[in-house]
């Protein structure tokens, strides 16, 4: 699997993915402004496609919710990141996809020996994906309204992220 920056030619195909029912189902009330938000590339965000010999499967935003410009976190501390993810095709769901590029995502955010913590913010509703988290080691730590969204907030502290598991995995 490999991990590359979504670009402005990626507009179509992030269109289509917003259009697929398991995705609206995990993000109903977002609008990503995807034809704006492609061609920006400020330094606090990565947003990343994943692909599988070349082949787009999936989606991930990784962000520093401190700086982030919306403050959709709110006040939070420094040295965290926030990760956004999904699988593009229902197709590729249940494959092992969202656990390796989950497991990329957060070597990315953890390279960075500041980072203490990694954010998630899933619905309420969306048990399957907690199980999917805790499994990575996240903890739920709070329930939250993000404006329409009614969310657990979970965390991985770096003391609790293991990442030679992930090197295996990635081998």
């Amino acid at each position: 699997m490999n991990l590359r920056p979504a670009t402005s030619a990626d507009l179509d195909l992030m269109q289509h993915w917003d259009e697929q029912l398991h995705v609206i189902a995990s993000d109903p009330n977002d609008d990503w402004h995807w034809e704006i938000e492609l061609d920006r590339t400020p330094d606090w965000r990565e947003q990343l496609i994943a692909e599988i010999d070349g082949r787009a499967i999936g989606f991930i935003q990784i962000i520093d919710p401190a700086r982030e410009e919306s403050h959709y976190w709110g006040d939070v501390g420094e040295n965290l990141r926030a990760i956004d993810i999904w699988i593009g095709e229902e197709t590729d769901l249940g494959k092992g996809y969202g656990t390796k590029m989950m497991q990329l995502a957060l070597i990315r955010c953890f390279v960075d020996p500041l980072v203490t913590a990694v954010l998630v913010d899933p619905l309420v509703s969306n048990t399957r994906v907690h199980r999917f988290y805790e499994r990575l080691g996240f903890q739920c730590v709070e329930r939250r309204q993000f404006g329409d969204d009614d969310c657990f907030v979970y965390r991985l502290n770096r003391e609790n992220w293991h990442p030679s598991e992930e090197k295996e995995v990635n081998r």
